[in-house]
């Protein structure tokens, strides 16, 4: 959805409200198994002294698998962000930092698309202390030791006799 600036632009000190349902489809991770629910985002665009500033979260319900233990969880997502609008121009430099216009327009759902996107972990854990799956029998750690002793690297061989000695 494109959100029109132009009423902002030329008012300093006014602000824009937006809320905004976005495609979950277009949300996609490989440990993310499914939204629970309508995936939302909601803020403002301010005009600060003639620099226009977007800020505003986006929050979502999860069904995940855990990357250790292979569990499937929920868990709950909430982005919030505050990032400056700058206007397109030949050969400007993307810092990472700002998002671009189009002409007087932004494109809404690309700036949360974005913000929520670059906000994911890269692991999904179903609980921080997650000690996964054993490398060798696979049984789920997080419900007890199974027992397999631990493999010890041939190059400390020599030490591991000397203490058990």
């Amino acid at each position: 959805m494109k959100l029109d600036l132009r009423e902002i632009l030329v008012s300093e000190g006014s602000r824009l409200p937006f809320e905004r349902e976005l495609d979950a489809e277009r949300l996609s991770f490989p440990s993310v198994e499914g939204y629970l629910g309508p995936v939302t985002g909601r803020g403002e665009v301010l005009n600060t002294a003639g620099v226009l500033t977007a800020r505003g979260s986006v929050e979502a319900r999860m069904r995940c698998v855990c990357d250790r233990c292979g569990r499937e969880f929920e868990t709950g997502r909430r982005t919030d962000f505050e990032t400056p609008l700058l206007p397109e121009t030949e050969g400007a430099a993307d810092d990472g930092e700002a998002f671009f216009l189009e002409g007087d327009t932004l494109d809404i759902d690309e700036l949360l698309e974005t913000a929520f996107i670059l906000d994911m972990p890269a692991k999904f854990l179903c609980r921080s202390d997650c000690r996964g799956l054993c490398p060798r029998c696979g049984k789920d750690l997080n419900e007890g030791d199974c027992g397999c002793k631990p493999e010890t690297d041939p190059r400390f061989a020599v030490l591991e006799q000397l203490l058990d000695k």
